[in-house]
């Protein structure tokens, strides 16, 4: 669906937004909560501006995922079961977007996000470098339906699943924000494009602005993934509890408030 007229501007403002989106989501995650909403404004009807943004946001994802497997910050082996438990939710979410009704979960989303952020301040500083997971039935439980429920939620929604990624995989194997920020990059990575190829199918993006925005996304993800690996938790953290506290005003704001 590309037959929608555009202003010509909205081709140079949605690209620098996407760019800013690409560093922050590549660091804490979050940057689907400058470009969903820079999309609607931009005059795209909600499904189209979800299937475009999925498309552009693959984009990020796979460079920011890419470069944290170079680096040796995410072990496929360790994380195959959250992996196909995050497939599965973000089908299954995708193909029900159409019907599902968000009342809800606009208004719960706030204090989810809140949650997060209160347990990002409070939790125990875990040490870094930590990365090993006790293997086991347990371990595969908890990450299957990690997977499940984030790839859902990406699939119905999606912004701020990153941020959701690195806060539940500290508090549920007490990574550090580094490997759980691997950990996240590349989970969002698989949901996006489970995501992206099920929105192609129902004909909801708009490919030459998916495209256009999702390369400036890809060159702000490899920057913002490299300064994350480069400078570690310590750089990581401070942008993280900024990103959610913003994401948290900004939901509860248009849900409490203005809704």
């Amino acid at each position: 669906m590309t037959d929608l007229v555009l202003q010509p501007d909205v081709w140079l403002w949605l690209p620098m937004v996407a760019f800013a989106a690409g560093f922050i989501d590549a660091i804490a995650g979050g940057g689907g909560l400058l470009t969903v909403p820079a999309l609607l404004t931009a005059g795209l009807p909600p499904h189209l501006a979800l299937g475009t943004n999925k498309l552009s946001s693959t984009f990020g994802a796979s460079t920011a995922s890419w470069a944290f497997f170079k680096k040796r910050l995410f072990d496929p082996a360790l994380w195959k079961v959250a992996a196909l438990g995050t497939l599965l939710g973000a089908l299954f979410g995708t193909l029900t977007v159409d019907w599902l009704k968000a009342e809800w979960l606009e208004k719960l989303l706030p204090l989810a996000v809140l949650s997060a952020a209160l347990y990002t301040l409070l939790m125990p500083k875990v040490e870094e470098g930590r990365r090993h997971l006790p293997q086991g039935q347990r371990l595969k439980t908890k990450q299957g339906l990690q997977g499940a429920v984030l790839g859902a939620y990406d699939g119905v929604f999606g912004p701020g699943t990153g941020a959701f990624w690195t806060v539940s995989t500290v508090a549920l194997y007490k990574l550090d924000l580094l490997h759980a920020s691997g950990v996240a990059r590349t989970m969002n990575f698989i949901s996006n494009l489970t995501s992206l190829a099920t929105f192609a199918l129902l004909g909801h993006i708009h490919w030459y602005l998916g495209l256009a925005m999702g390369s400036a996304l890809m060159v702000g993800a490899y920057l913002g993934a490299h300064c994350a690996i480069r400078f570690g938790g310590s750089f990581i953290r401070p942008i993280f509890i900024t990103v959610v506290l913003v994401m948290a005003s900004k939901l509860a704001w248009e849900a409490w408030w203005i809704n």
